[in-house]
């Protein structure tokens, strides 16, 4: 179901691209996918770092101070703007 929602998503996105900025984007995936970039990431089940960033409260948020309290997910969203 899920996988059905994401492919959804990605038809619509789609739509609202134009097919010059399509290809852009898919040149800039291949460029980044060969670079070899993608072998140095960190992957599932890896100790990260601590880092900081703001909340939308704009207050600092320490990643150690969200591991106190359990395991942490961390997931990147990149919107279609």
């Amino acid at each position: 179901m899920l996988k059905e929602q994401l492919e959804n998503l990605k038809v619509a996105a789609a739509k609202k691209i134009s097919p010059e900025i399509m290809k852009k984007m898919l040149k800039s995936r291949m460029t980044v996918e060969g670079s070899g970039i993608l072998d140095r990431t960190i992957r599932r089940g890896e100790i990260i770092p601590d880092f900081s960033l703001p909340d939308t409260q704009g207050k600092s948020v320490a990643l150690a101070e969200l591991r106190a309290h359990g395991p942490v997910l961390i997931t990147l969203y990149r919107g279609v703007w």
